[in-house]
């Protein structure tokens, strides 16, 4: 849990109020969904998250199996 919350707070760094407006994590949406990083806003980014919620959760849980292994 310790590792998942690690990367959110450093992907979403000067953007932590409004992740939908952080570079790195609009660069990730565009390179895994083809959606343009400078349309990406608000409720593109939410709708995303809603969508791919399984998806994202065990990315996460692959990150902190990472850290782990440190």
């Amino acid at each position: 849990m310790r590792a998942a919350v690690r990367f959110l707070w450093n992907a979403t760094r000067g953007h932590r109020l409004r992740p939908w407006r952080s570079e790195y994590l609009r660069w990730r949406i565009e390179t895994y969904s083809g959606r343009e990083a400078h349309s990406i806003g608000a409720r593109e980014f939410f709708r995303f998250v809603w969508q791919e919620k399984g998806r994202l959760i065990r990315f996460l849980h692959w990150t902190s199996q990472l850290d782990e292994g440190k």
